[in-house]
């Protein structure tokens, strides 16, 4: 009697742990989401330390970690190295380093001279802020049509075409400038998360799905915005709107 031979498991290459499809937040993006919560508290009560990190910190938005010697130590890397202790999900470390520090050091940019309000807001994703940045210039300027519009869309879908991570911050940076001007807030720690997916090559396809999807989701109904004021309360998917009080990526202690 013949047996069938079972092929062997795929090898991991040495010193690589495999990278597990997360479900809820991981490591990166509850490091991010403690630190700029802890940052943003103190900005808006104009703690001395806080205002200076965040001066710090928004020099280095749109670079790469540990390019810049001065912020060794800041941008959510002390709170990276307490979340991967405390999660069961295994990502590579330097992936992480790498999308905790492009987050924080963009919510600083971001975060920069707004004391009234909170840039870094749970539940608001990329794609949803983008669209929602085109509803308040449209509201601005009534009559506004599509292609007036169509410079915004193009660059978050020039992040989604980036093919590298110092690509990714650059672009990212150019967005993040127009929703200060706008006043339009994001979720740093959901973004963390989806920059650390990025990094791992079978992941990309589904994170650039993902901002695009955000983007179409919170988009309101035909004939919403003139009822609703535009305030994402009656997207297409309502828990993909900027408004969205999901509180995964909730500050940290």
């Amino acid at each position: 009697m013949t047996t069938m031979e079972q092929e062997p498991a795929p090898r991991q290459p040495a010193g690589q742990s495999p990278v597990r499809r997360q479900h809820g937040p991981g490591p990166a993006g509850v490091a991010a989401a403690r630190c700029v919560s802890r940052l943003q508290r103190g900005y808006r009560q104009d703690n001395p330390a806080a205002v200076a990190e965040l001066a710090r910190l928004r020099r280095g938005a749109g670079q790469t970690a540990h390019t810049v010697q001065d912020h060794w130590g800041l941008g959510g890397l002390e709170e990276l190295g307490d979340a991967l202790a405390e999660s069961s999900m295994r990502v590579r470390r330097e992936h992480a380093e790498e999308a905790v520090y492009l987050a924080v050091t963009l919510w600083a940019l971001h975060q920069q001279s707004v004391r009234d309000s909170d840039m870094h807001r749970t539940g608001a994703t990329l794609g949803g802020a983008v669209r929602t940045l085109i509803r308040k210039r449209t509201e601005e300027k009534p009559g506004s049509d599509d292609a007036e519009n169509e410079p915004l869309r193009k660059r978050l879908v020039r992040v989604g075409t980036a093919d590298s991570i110092a690509s990714v911050a650059v672009r990212l940076r150019e967005i993040v400038l127009l929703l200060r001007g706008g006043q339009v807030p994001l979720d740093y720690g959901r973004l963390a998360d989806q920059l650390c997916r990025w990094q791992t090559p079978s992941e990309r396809a589904a994170v650039r799905r993902e901002w695009g999807r955000e983007f179409h989701l919170a988009a309101p109904r035909r004939g919403s915005t003139a009822r609703n004021g535009g305030d994402g309360s009656d997207a297409i998917d309502p828990s993909l709107s900027s408004g969205s009080t999901d509180d995964d990526y909730g500050p940290g202690d």
